[in-house]
Parts: structure tokens; sequence; C-alpha cells
């Protein structure tokens, strides 16, 4: 453990430090419904100078060996301050990634913290009725807080959807419990046990839970012209105050849950609801007997469903059918295929970075006559629709290839315009309107077979691209490509690749690309409907929600590259994620949420 040095401010109140702490335990609450969403961490921090949290504070924890950039903000819900150290207690809701990898810490791993943050609930006056009040995992805080206020000196009034949890170091003199579904206490949320009327009987109120719950305490205690002081959260990057990105409304202006809060008075808090709302679950028995139809359709080619193995990630397909079913894919693209055999780039290749990846391979390929004499017919045996990826470093090389392709069976060409890891061609002719447009007229006038255009991040007019090669004879785009990137060896002091320059993929570029083909959509959406060509969007997809985001964005299917070398089931689970998506909302095909961001 790092030894911790007390900093305080001018009034004597210690300031957050940065430590590492050690996972005393880890348990599952079995009273929290469903099994194993709720999580018990205790932490011990060894040191003598360290202080203990105050009631409501909260501490940004991340473990060590996290792959996620940003610690979590947790609430204290219990602390131990003993001679040479100080034991922290968590609850821990699991619901995204960051959560579910604080709820997997094992005894004795190493966790990352920030804290103690924020301000804290005060002490009510002698005399004052008290009402608690905590909903979900937001009973953490106010249970924390209720377990240093005198015994039987408030009520507390505890809501959840099912089971109960996080109650075990209070003593209040009546204790609430409401679950939705009844499982526990009153059945029904938090309005079957506290009113309008029942919270007149009170001087001052503590919450925390879920924003419609807190905007519901909010309203019955300003018409009540009771006190209400409210636990705030939000996304959190420092924690510290500095960076502003966890800012909350207010009547006073924005205020920073982080520092100004997370307790506020809840008068001035502004609960007005977004203007924007999630989009509702279909019923259970919707969801039960819903036929989903995933099947996209692009120039007559059905695939039947929108998860399509990206290019130089996948090989010809039957690369990875030890792995799993690779049928269960729409489509597959195949290695990059040249006129001529092509040998590659020389030196390294790859360079792994903490997001995503650098790769020099060249467009190494045995050529497109051996592709259709040899891999063209293992990979029409498979049921995902084939599509052969035609690159080249000249506009006669891409016309003869793809008069080679126009004498097979192969039902879907995709012309390769954009890759960033060789010396000549291939991106040169995705970086210009004009060059762009020549070489898809040009194919286009070889070959009658579906034709979609992979189109470069790097271009610095990518919607004037993908009009011209729109109008040039394109049926679909799919984009993006890889961006340039480099490496440098800081031994050496030289570039990695010999080439200086490579494309980087993976999670870090999802962002980037999924605003570009946003952007190509948008742009497509104001040209008549008949003058429209689909979008099929990669870069940095790595698991369903990602696909989603990219078919809300308007983009007819998607294509997976990186994520197949971390997890080779990424695309099957994608599909699965799909599926289960659509059945929950209650859509029946993929067009009823495509474009829904638009």
């Amino acid at each position: 453990m790092s030894e911790l040095k007390e900093i305080t401010n001018c009034e004597g109140i210690p300031l957050p430090i940065f430590t590492t702490a050690a996972v005393f335990s880890n348990k599952k609450i079995e009273e929290a419904k469903p099994n194993g969403t709720v999580w018990r961490l205790k932490l011990s921090v060894v040191s003598e100078k360290v202080e203990a949290p105050l009631p409501g504070q909260f501490y940004l924890l991340r473990s060590v060996k996290s792959g996620f950039l940003l610690g979590r903000p947790i609430s204290v819900y219990h602390s131990e301050k003993k001679a040479c150290f100080l034991r922290i207690e968590f609850l821990i809701l699991k619901k995204g990634g960051g959560t579910k990898e604080l709820s997997r810490l094992k005894q004795d791993d190493e966790v990352q913290l920030i804290g103690p943050l924020g301000n804290c609930f005060q002490k009510p006056g002698e005399g004052k009725k008290v009402a608690i009040i905590g909903g979900g995992i937001g009973v953490a805080p106010v249970a924390g807080f209720a377990s240093t206020l005198p015994e039987k000196s408030y009520d507390f009034f505890a809501a959840f959807k099912s089971g109960s949890y996080g109650l075990d170091h209070i003593k209040p003199k009546e204790l609430v419990i409401t679950t939705d579904d009844g499982s526990v206490g009153l059945k029904g949320m938090i309005t079957a046990a506290i009113d309008g009327e029942r919270i007149k009987q009170y001087d001052v109120v503590y919450a925390c839970g879920p924003l419609p719950m807190l905007a519901y305490i909010q309203k019955i205690c300003v018409e009540a012209g009771v006190q209400s002081w409210l636990s705030m959260e939000n996304r959190m990057a420092c924690g510290l105050g500095a960076c502003l990105g966890c800012t909350i409304r207010t009547t006073e202006g924005n205020k920073r849950c982080c520092k100004d809060g997370p307790v506020f008075d809840g008068k001035i808090l502004d609960f007005t609801p977004p203007k924007i709302r999630p989009i509702a679950n279909a019923s259970p028995e919707t969801q039960k007997e819903a036929k989903i139809d995933t099947t996209v359709v692009i120039k007559g080619v059905q695939f039947k469903n929108p998860v399509i193995a990206a290019s130089g990630t996948f090989g010809y397909g039957s690369e990875y059918a030890s792995i799993f079913d690779v049928n269960a894919l729409g489509g597959i693209c195949s290695k990059g295929l040249t006129l001529e055999t092509k040998g590659g780039n020389e030196g390294v290749r790859l360079v792994e970075t903490p997001s995503g990846l650098i790769n020099s391979i060249g467009l190494e390929n045995p050529g497109i006559q051996h592709f259709v004499d040899y891999e063209l017919k293992k990979m029409l045996s498979l049921s995902p629709i084939t599509i052969a990826n035609l690159s080249g470093s000249s506009l006669e090389g891409y016309v003869a290839g793809a008069k080679l392709l126009e004498q097979t069976d192969v039902p879907f060409i995709e012309l390769n315009i954009s890759c960033p890891n060789v010396k000549a061609g291939g991106m040169a002719f995705g970086m210009d309107c004009t060059a762009a447009g020549t070489v898809t007229k040009a194919v286009r006038d070889v070959t009658k077979k579906p034709l979609m255009v992979k189109l470069s991040p790097n271009a610095p007019d990518l919607i004037g691209i993908a009009m011209a090669v729109r109008e040039a004879g394109a049926d679909a785009l799919s984009l993006v490509n890889t961006f340039q990137a480099t490496s440098i060896d800081i031994e050496t002091g030289r570039p990695i690749f010999n080439n200086i320059r490579a494309g980087f993929s993976g999670p870090a570029i999802k962002p980037i690309a999924l605003r570009m083909c946003y952007d190509v959509v948008q742009a497509m959406n104001k040209l008549p409907e008949s003058e429209r060509i689909p979008v099929v969007g990669l870069g940095g997809i790595s698991c369903w929600q990602d696909a989603i985001e990219f078919i809300m964005a308007g983009c007819a299917a998607i294509e997976v590259g990186t994520a197949t070398f971390s997890n080779p089931y990424a695309m099957t689970h994608i599909i699965e994620g799909i599926e289960s998506f659509m059945r929950r909302k209650g859509f029946k095909s993929l067009a009823e949420f495509r474009g829904l961001a638009q």
C-alpha cells in the first residue's frame, strides 16, 4: 500500500486523496433480486493518517487491472476507521461494464480510489422529525447516513423493484419497504408508502434514488413546506470539480455533482424531464410472441442478418469455422484482392495500442485468379453472402480484376479505394472526388454485380467522395476503413513501420466512424429517395450496442473486424444482442429503428 499523507484545506477538512486499496471481500447480496445484481464490496486502506469519509460522500473506484478509462463514482455505504487502517464498504449495482468489473473483484485485488469526494449530509437539529428515503441502490448513502444518527430518531423508507438490501446498519423508529412486485413489504413504488399528507409529519427529508423518485420527493416536500436534502448522481471524469463533466441543472445555474454535491438542497434542483424519452420496452407477452426479421436487402441481395465480417480480418471465412459457426453471419468480405499476387509489407506489421490495433499488412494476397480457382468455391459453400473485396494500385488493375470477378458466381463486390497501408494506389483513389468517381465508373462499366465502395475516413471531403462514387454507379457504400496512424520505437528513435504510416482500427475509432456514417446518411437523406444508396457502417464495432448505434444512425448493415481478434464470438454475440434488443423493444424489423437518430 502506498503511504498516505493527509492534506487539508484552510478549515482543516481532509481533501481527496488518490491511493490503492485492497479488496477485503466482495460478496453477492442474496436478498437483492434478480440474483447477482447487487454486490457488497469491502476495501481496506492501510494508513494511520487517512480519515474516514463523511456520510453521503463517495469515491471514484477503478480496478488496477481495469480495461476502462474512468473510475466509477460509488457512494459509501459504511466505513470503519481503526488505528492503522480504514475499511470502506460499498454496494455495487451491476449495471454497466464498469460496475460489472467491480462486482468481479476478488479478495486482495487492488483498486485505485480517489476520495472521499463531495459534500455530505448535515445532521438534523435536535428534536427534528426526520424521514430518510432510499430507492434501489440509492439506499446505500442514506442508509450510511442513518447509521450515524441516534437509534429510533428517524423513519426509514426503502423502495426496490424486487427483494431488499442495504438495511443492515439502520435502527429506525419505523421501517417501511416497498417493492414493485410485492416480494417484500408493500406492493408498489415509493408512492405506496409516502405521499403529500404523510410528508407533512416531518421537518426534514433526506433521500437518494432514481431521478423520478427524487423528483416526486422534491415535489411533495416543496408543496408541504418541508426541507429536503437530495443526493444526486451523474457521469464523472475527475471527481474533483476540475473538468465540469458532471454538472446538473439547478435554479441557481449549473452545479458540479462531484464538488457542489452530491447532496443538494432539494428545492433548487431542476427535474425538468428530457424532451427525448427512452424507447419503451414491449410487454412481456409481446416479447415472448415476437417474430423478428433481421434480413437486409442491398441491391437485390438478401443478407439474413446485418452482421458482415470485414475484409482483412476474417480470411475467406473457413479459417474461423473451427471456432464458431460462421454460417450464422449475414455476410463475409474476403481478404483484399489485387489482380496480381501481392507479398505485402516488409518489417513489423502489427502494433497494439491500449484501445486498438495498428496494422501494416500491405494487402498481401494470392491474386484474384488464385482466389477464383481456390478460395471462392469454399466461400460460396458457406451460407453467408460472399463479398469479394477488390483492391488495386492502378486503374487498369481494378478494371482487370473486376472483369475476372464478373465471370464468377461471386454475388457482391466491395471496391476498396481506401486502404491506408500500401505505398501506391488504394487510398490514393479514395482521397479525391474525381479519382474516386473515375475508378468506380471504370469498374461499374465492366461488371453488373452489386458494387459497394469502401471509403476512407482520411479523405478531406468524405461526403463529396460518397456522392461522387454514387453518381459513378456505386450501389452501396461501406465506411469507414482504417485511420492513418504511426508508431515510434523509443529505443531506436525510429518509426516502427517501414511505410511509417499504417491503418488504425479498434474501439478507439468507433465514435468517429459513427459520426462519419451519420453524416453520410444524413447527406443521402437530402436526395430524392430513388437516388439514395445504402451505407454499411464499420469502424470499432465490438458489441451489439455499437451495432444498434450504427443502425440507428441510418446504416443498412454493419461490418465487424478487429473485435474478432479479441473475441472470436464477437459477431455471433452481436447478432444475438440485436435480436434480443428487437424483442425487448417490440421491433419486428430493422427498418423500424434504422435511422431513428437522424
